[in-house]
């Protein structure tokens, strides 16, 4: 995966904010799913700065709704490549993409499919990506 662009980083951090709120905000949390989502916060190689940077206090972390179509499927896109980052795709993960998909409206089968989009990628011709025009097309597809 070749998009580890300072940008595209910060995106996918900004998102996984999102999905621990979404997690952090139920009363119980089950410890495979804090597993989960532990494994991509070290996976993102998280340090305190990246939350002094973001200004975010986890006690006051809140899931944030989005209205945005686009956005909402940037931040799915955002979670299936933090479960792809290390090549290996557990079960609990993508219950997790599809508890979160859900959340923000969409069908549980949007995760597999991104997920089919972003595991392909190496065998797609070389290019630089262009996440935000990816999401796009993919939506044309998906509501033809």
């Amino acid at each position: 995966m070749n998009e580890n662009t300072k940008e595209h980083l910060d995106s996918v951090k900004k998102s996984y904010f999102n999905i621990l709120a979404l997690f952090l905000g139920n009363e119980k949390i089950e410890s495979r799913f804090l597993r989960c989502l532990l494994k991509w916060g070290f996976q993102l190689n998280f340090k305190s700065d990246d939350l002094k940077q973001a200004n975010i206090d986890i006690s006051d972390l809140k899931f944030l709704s989005i209205n945005d179509k686009v956005v909402k499927l940037e931040a799915i896109y955002h979670l299936v490549y933090m479960i792809y980052l290390d090549e290996v795709v557990e079960d609990v993960e993508l219950e997790v993409a599809t508890i979160y998909a859900s959340a923000l409206g969409f069908k549980s089968s949007v995760v597999s499919d991104l997920f089919k989009s972003i595991a392909t990628e190496p065998f797609d011709e070389s290019r630089i990506r262009n996440v935000r025009q990816e999401v796009l097309d993919f939506l044309k597809v998906t509501e033809t």
